[in-house]
């Protein structure tokens, strides 16, 4: 299994899959191979239908889960093992899509409060301010924070493109107070161990802490500080070209997702009936009354 990883890895990487989605679809090829300790090149069809049988009653994955499964085991047999034939069959699950758990302003100032650690407080600041994924955040380099011109340079966003992101006043203190408390050495604005960045797992374990701790009931992770970025946003004009740009999506659609018209945006809508003009008064007619 061991060359077989490597040569998936090599593939994913050279076509340009981000560095949480090749260890994501190693991750499930992995569990694939752990099922029947058996090599994935010694398995075919019957293998992978009884597995994800297993896999669907077992661990009962939501519908993204279960798309990210199939999906690496058909780059594993479309791509590195050349054998197309024994994945066709395969078919995605429907997603459902769903409003996001976005969070007031009270409720990000909150939770970063919470946030004992300087460090893991400015990368969620950066997360939040930014919009920016946790992958992006955590791989931020100090050179990639343009003070001059007010922006972030993301490097190797999904699907390794580079986008400038927004950079606040507000945040940039943030990151200087960070700086001036850390002092970070190296390349990484956010050194975690060894040569490496700050692993994004540990950042999303240190949000659920902090959210408990702060008493926010919504289900809290990295990324709906995205979400939230991108909603507030909306409520304050932004429109959706530009938050579109800011995200890195290449869609409108998938932004739309991101920007769902919140409960507060819905009670500030005037409806068109507050544009009626009054009516003068009806007359009666002639002979009536």
């Amino acid at each position: 299994m061991g060359k077989l990883r490597d040569k998936m890895a090599a593939d994913l990487e050279i076509a340009g899959y981000s560095i949480h989605t090749r260890r994501t679809y190693l991750r499930h090829v992995k569990r694939f191979a752990a099922h029947f300790v058996k090599s994935p090149a010694e398995m075919g069809r019957d293998e992978i239908r009884r597995f994800l049988l297993y896999y669907v009653r077992t661990d009962k994955p939501c519908a993204q889960t279960q798309r990210g499964m199939i999906s690496a085991l058909k780059f594993l047999y479309r791509t590195t093992l050349g054998r197309s034939e024994e994945v066709e069959w395969l078919r995605h699950p429907p997603t459902t899509v769903s409003l996001p758990d976005i969070l007031s302003a009270e409720e990000v100032a909150l939770l970063l409060q919470w946030v004992d650690s300087p460090k893991y407080r400015a990368v969620l600041a950066v997360t939040y301010g930014a919009g920016l994924r946790i992958a992006e955040a955590c791989q931020l380099g100090v050179k990639d924070i343009d003070s001059t011109r007010m922006l972030i340079h993301v490097r190797h966003g999904k699907g390794g493109v580079d986008r400038y992101a927004m950079l606040s006043e507000r945040l940039l203190q943030i990151l200087r107070d960070y700086f001036r408390q850390v002092r970070p050495e190296g390349e990484w604005l956010f050194p975690g161990m060894g040569l490496k960045p700050i692993c994004p797992g540990t950042v999303r374990h240190v949000v659920r802490h902090a959210a408990t701790m702060a008493g926010i009931k919504k289900r809290v992770t990295p990324h709906i500080l995205r979400h939230t970025f991108a909603t507030h946003l909306l409520e304050a004009g932004a429109d959706l070209r530009t938050i579109q740009r800011l995200l890195g999506h290449k869609h409108l659609d998938s932004t739309a997702r991101y920007t769902q018209v919140t409960l507060e945006r819905i009670a500030r809508t005037r409806s068109p009936i507050d544009n009626l003009p009054e009516p003068p008064p009806r007359k009666k007619k002639a002979g009536s009354g």
